[in-house]
């Protein structure tokens, strides 16, 4: 693609990166033919080819975004089929983090959205806040058809009805290994998914274990940063970034890390492109090269002895993790070893609509998208749905009476440790 940044231009770093990842994109168009929203919406702007011109004008002009600009860009699950499918090796999600920032600089929103966008921003990323707000949606939902604001209905809809109590396993600390000490991860313990499902970390805890590794939780450790920084919100998500990459340094120069182990696998990928994020910084570049996700950690380190466990599994393959992490069978290979009939839907690189804050922000594609998802699975005829992402089980979760379980839960599972709660709560 041809380009027209003006030298001086090209002295900000950002627009630098713009230019070099336009320019790689040769107008093919074979990112339609994956991009969920194109599929629905059948809007040339709602493609990644569509939402990259409205981009490459917006930056080389220099121009404040406009509104036609921000619809588009804001209906971008940031699902990055788009990443998975371009024979050209255009950087979308890179090119849609510059675009997202000067949105979030330049374009002032109507008050309903900034205070939405704000209030997400604030809450989500932080446990407590987002446990105590999840408290009181579970009281206002009854109420929630009298909200004049589908968002706000979507998000009463979203609460679950029972929330578990803290974890205490969540608190900086140091597991010790059963048997012989093979290794010595970091556990990178999520901010919502702390409050939504504890199981999922203490399941992690234990298999680490039971296969021999320390496990680390670091002291003062929060958000990565991956919910700000696909907002727009980039100095925020930078700052929480590098909160994060401090926390998790300091736990490596106690005793070196062999990895840092994700299990939600939205902040995988973010933690993944540290290095890019902080060209230079060596502590970035280090925790990059040592994030992992759980699967794909045990994929290459090897299960524990297996109890095999004979049931049907639908596996939902995350966006972040096929398509942000290009990690693909690890999954499906380590639930087969652990006995499971592992089976996948139609379509599988398509998303579920959950993307982050995308179903609280756009209810009605992701509705759309949700549903379509849950066809493909319902036609699997599954006993459980596994997935790698806690925003992909609460989506799914809620329009399905099949248990919706962690990948890591079930491995936990057959390597000795206890049934999913989620297993035991359908079956009664």
């Amino acid at each position: 693609m041809k380009t027209e940044f003006t030298p001086e231009q090209l002295t900000d770093p950002g627009l630098a990166e713009a230019n070099r990842i336009l320019r790689a994109c040769v107008h093919c168009g074979f990112c339609t033919a994956t991009c969920p929203t194109f599929l629905i919406r059948g809007d040339e702007l709602d493609s990644p080819r569509g939402r990259i011109y409205l981009m490459k004008e917006m930056l080389e002009s220099g121009r404040p975004a406009d509104e036609k600009t921000v619809t588009h860009i804001d209906r971008c699950l940031g699902c990055l089929a788009c990443m998975t499918t371009c024979p050209s090796g255009v950087h979308y999600a890179h090119l849609l983090e510059i675009g997202k920032a000067h949105i979030e600089a330049t374009y002032r929103r109507p008050w309903r959205d900034r205070a939405l966008r704000w209030m997400l921003a604030k809450i989500v990323p932080h446990a407590g806040r987002f446990r105590f707000a999840m408290l009181g949606a579970r009281l206002a939902r009854p109420f929630r058809a009298l909200m004049p604001d589908p968002r706000l209905r979507a998000m009463l809809e979203m609460a679950p009805r029972d929330l578990p109590p803290p974890s205490r396993n969540d608190d900086a600390q140091v597991f010790a290994p059963i048997g012989e000490k093979r290794a010595r991860v970091a556990l990178m313990i999520g901010c919502a998914q702390r409050a939504l499902n504890t199981d999922i970390n203490d399941a992690t805890i234990r298999l680490l274990r039971r296969a021999g590794c320390e496990v680390v939780i670091p002291k003062d450790f929060g958000c990565c940063g991956a919910m700000t920084l696909h907002m727009g919100r980039d100095a925020e998500g930078r700052a929480t970034a590098q909160s994060a990459i401090a926390s998790l340094i300091a736990a490596d120069r106690d005793s070196p890390l062999d990895a840092v182990i994700i299990n939600t696998s939205g902040c995988g990928t973010t933690i993944k492109d540290y290095g890019h994020m902080f060209p230079g910084d060596p502590d970035a570049a280090r925790i990059a090269k040592l994030a992992k996700d759980v699967t794909e950690f045990f994929d290459a380190f090897g299960l524990p002895p297996v109890t095999p466990q004979p049931a049907r599994v639908a596996y939902h393959s995350a966006c972040s993790l096929q398509h942000g992490q290009q990690v693909k069978t690890a999954p499906k290979t380590l639930l087969t070893q652990a006995g499971f009939t592992v089976v996948e839907p139609e379509n599988p690189h398509l998303c579920c609509g959950s993307a982050g804050t995308y179903n609280m922000l756009q209810p009605e594609l992701s509705a759309e998208l949700k549903a379509r998802k849950l066809a493909t699975l319902a036609a699997t005829a599954p006993e459980i749905i596994a997935a790698g992402n806690i925003g992909c089980m609460v989506q799914i979760g809620s329009g399905t009476a099949t248990p919706v379980v962690h990948t890591v839960e079930l491995l936990d599972w057959a390597t000795g440790g206890p049934k999913p709660r989620g297993l035991e709560t359908a079956a009664s």
